[in-house]
């Protein structure tokens, strides 16, 4: 600076005018670059409790120098590299790495640990799960009499029993130890949900129980979206009910009424399918507003009805099995078969009987013979006192005889035999007809019930 720029600085009322080479031979002064050290120095100075990003510039044995942007590089030895075990082999110099600042020890070393910054990373983490409920999926790493274990990274959920899916709860081990219990659910992949975390307990609660519920939730809503009527899917059976079954179609289930089930009478589903069955079925409706979603799995299969001629015909002689018992005679259904039939009373004996149990018992087998098949109606009628012994050779013509000859031989019969005749013909004629009918309704049906009783 010269001499008169001084004393203008320094006169009272001088005008404070600085020139441009004076400002640059400022900012080249040492103080000032001293003072930006000193600030970069402090600003940057690490704190115990800090998460820095560091870069490996020396690796020893057993050690390692980690450059964090300050003074001197940071050190990570002891237990801190025993933590890491093959990683530490592995960790070559440049890489970069998370580092949590520990403190300096007494020769003012700055210490450094990775795994407690992956681990502080890690509880972040599951704080933000917590706080968004989001769901997220984990392998069980170990498991105790209580529940099992899944991490968050490096931290340790627990999953208590009771925060189980009833899948997971059906794998456990109800014989042996009570502490390997879990021991099948061992690396099993589980969908889980954060219910509780506190940092300073190093507590952290997951419950798969909660997730699969909400999961189960969202996949219904999807797929009543995307589910048509009368298109074809895949699932697995889930569940047996009285009424049906269940079938998961991918996180929601649909049901399959009984009725739907088999084209054949059926007390129960267990008759046509299991649990854990994979199976097709045809999608008969899907309600949004209830969230319920009807299958259907006989109509997939052919309707037995329309193959009845290629396997059946009038005169043959089939095993079936009695299903069910009316004042009026018994319903069978012919073996390996959902077609049904209808022994008449008055085909069951040669002898007057009230009542079809006088002669034979439901779920008893029996050789029958085909007297009768109508298709449209859906009809079949069979007969047990046809059934020829084996003993005997008897050939039956089945074609239906011309109502003209039924005339001549009736008038050729004589007028008595003609009278003696006319009031069990008429009986028989009602029987037939409301067995006709009576095999072409449901028996659920409560008109049907009525009529029986």
């Amino acid at each position: 600076m010269s001499t008169q720029q001084a004393v203008a600085v320094m006169e009272p009322g001088a005008d404070f005018l600085i020139d441009e080479e004076t400002v640059l031979n400022l900012d080249d002064h040492p103080m000032t670059q001293l003072l930006e050290e000193f600030d970069d120095s402090y600003v940057n100075q690490p704190q115990t409790g800090d998460i820095r990003h560091g870069v490996v510039v020396d690796k020893r044995a057993g050690e390692l120098l980690i450059d964090i942007g300050y003074k001197s590089e940071g050190i990570v030895a002891g237990r801190e590299v025993d933590r890491l075990e093959d990683e530490f082999k592995e960790m070559t110099i440049g890489d970069e790495v998370p580092v949590y600042v520990m403190r300096e020890d007494r020769e003012g070393n700055l210490l450094l640990s990775i795994s407690r910054a992956r681990a502080e990373s890690d509880w972040k983490h599951a704080e933000e799960l917590l706080e968004s409920q989001d769901i997220f999926t984990g392998a069980v790493s170990g498991f105790n009499r209580g529940g099992v274990i899944v991490k968050i990274g490096q931290v340790r959920g627990f999953v208590p029993a009771s925060q189980l899916s009833s899948e997971s709860q059906a794998m456990q081990l109800t014989e042996g130890e009570p502490d390997n219990r879990w021991m099948k659910l061992m690396d099993t992949e589980l969908r889980m949900k954060v219910i509780d975390l506190d940092r300073r307990r190093n507590r952290l609660i997951l419950s798969e129980r909660v997730a699969i519920r909400e999961w189960r939730r969202e996949q219904k809503e999807k797929l009543l979206e995307s589910l048509e009527e009368n298109t074809v899917c895949e699932g697995v059976v889930s569940s047996l009910a009285d009424f049906g079954a269940f079938v998961n179609l991918g996180g929601a289930d649909g049901l399959i009424h009984l009725s739907e089930l088999s084209w054949g009478r059926i007390s129960h589903p267990s008759e046509v399918v299991s649990i854990g069955e994979k199976i097709k079925v045809m999608v008969l409706n899907v309600d949004q507003e209830r969230k319920r979603i009807g299958l259907s799995l006989r109509r997939l299969l052919p309707e037995p009805w329309e193959t009845v001629p290629d396997r059946y015909e009038v005169g043959q002689v089939v095993r079936g099995i009695v299903t069910k018992l009316v004042h009026f005679g018994a319903f069978a259904r012919l073996h390996e078969d959902t077609i049904e039939g209808l022994i008449h009373i008055s085909e069951l004996t040669e002898r007057r009987i009230n009542h079809p149990s006088e002669v034979v018992a439901e779920k008893q087998e029996l050789e029958l013979r085909i007297i009768r098949i109508d298709t449209e109606k859906r009809r079949m009628g069979l007969s047990l006192k046809q059934v020829a012994p084996e003993e005997e050779s008897v050939e039956f013509d089945w074609e239906p005889v011309p109502l003209e000859e039924n005339k001549a031989n009736g008038a050729e019969g004589g007028a008595a035999a003609a009278e003696a005749g006319v009031e069990a013909a008429q009986a028989h004629v009602e029987t037939e007809a409301e067995a006709e009918d009576a095999q072409g309704q449901d028996p659920e049906d409560p008109e049907y019930v009525e009529a029986v009783i």
